[in-house]
């Protein structure tokens, strides 16, 4: 087994080395200081130490505009260039002519025709099957991909038993928002079940939208604790990785969240962090979006 796992994080970009605006150099951001030893920003855009490597993501793909969560995800995870491939960026929700795309080319799928293990690590609330039950149908591009690759997706049963992940990582806002009673998580005893669920797994993918959301100022009550939810979580799976085994790739759709003095969608790159067994080749060669998913199977199939 070659196993990879994919860190999805929405709206994260690499953004100007700005004191008031960019939250990584205002508030100080662990992962950054600690793994790389600075801060990256787009004077400095490709970081290196100890196997670690983060760099630029090209989100902008040739198409004018500001990039979109449903075209960027769709070159993420289908490897097209989903944007000059419709002719503008587009979202949050992929474009109609993109779903027979991700039907027939998602990475999920991929794993899964190769007979290989892929596993979708998010778990859903009982409010998400009732969507689903009423008959509508509008996912974004990682929830599409699970159920259009046949995918049974995780539920709240999946977290108790320790085989899944909330969307938000501890479980708090599950509990406060929708009425849950499940225990609280550190982001450190979630990173590290996350890294042991893509131990057992070809491909495991988790998704954290909710950088996207403090970037468009939807949750600025809770900025506080998920800049440190997801602070704390990255930093314990890059510092934890069995690095001989498992490879590690951590990306975004777009930019956001690095500039707060507005609260659209940036041009920035998007960012890129790898590290464990294939960390420096996905380096070299993840240059835009649409090379995350053949530089995996390149490597990990």
């Amino acid at each position: 087994m070659n196993p990879v796992l994919m860190i999805f994080i929405d709206g994260v970009g690499i953004g100007k080395k700005n004191y008031q605006f960019n939250p990584f150099f205002k508030y100080g951001f662990k992962t950054f200081e600690k793994i790389f030893g600075e801060i990256p920003s787009l004077e400095n855009q490709r970081l290196s130490k100890n196997g670690c490597y983060l760099f630029p993501v090209d989100a902008n793909l040739g198409v004018e505009g500001l990039p979109q969560s449903g075209t960027g995800q769709v070159s993420i995870f289908c490897g097209m260039n989903a944007p000059k491939f419709i002719g503008k960026h587009f979202g949050p929700f992929p474009y109609s002519t993109t779903i027979p795309v991700i039907n027939d080319s998602n990475i999920l799928k991929s794993f899964i025709d190769a007979n290989k293990k892929a596993f979708f690590a998010n778990a859903y609330p009982q409010v998400f099957f009732n969507y689903l039950e009423s008959g509508k149908s509008r996912l974004n591009v990682t929830a599409l991909s699970a159920k259009l690759s046949g995918m049974r997706l995780n539920d709240v049963n999946d977290v108790i038993a320790g085989n899944a992940l909330t969307a938000e990582i501890t479980n708090e806002r599950w509990n406060k928002n929708l009425n849950y009673k499940l225990d609280v998580m550190s982001p450190e005893n979630a990173a590290e079940r996350l890294l042991n669920i893509a131990e057992k797994n070809d491909f495991t993918l988790y998704e954290f939208f909710l950088t996207d959301h403090l970037g468009h100022n939807r949750i600025a009550n809770e900025f506080n604790q998920i800049y440190s939810n997801i602070d704390n979580f990255l930093f314990t799976i890059l510092s934890k990785i069995n690095s001989s085994n498992l490879t590690l790739i951590v990306c975004s759709d777009h930019g956001n969240f690095e500039d707060l003095s507005v609260k659209t969608h940036t041009n920035n790159p998007a960012l890129g962090i790898s590290a464990g067994k294939h960390a420096e080749k996905f380096a070299e060669e993840i240059i835009n979006l649409t090379n995350i998913k053949p530089t995996i199977l390149k490597y990990c199939l």
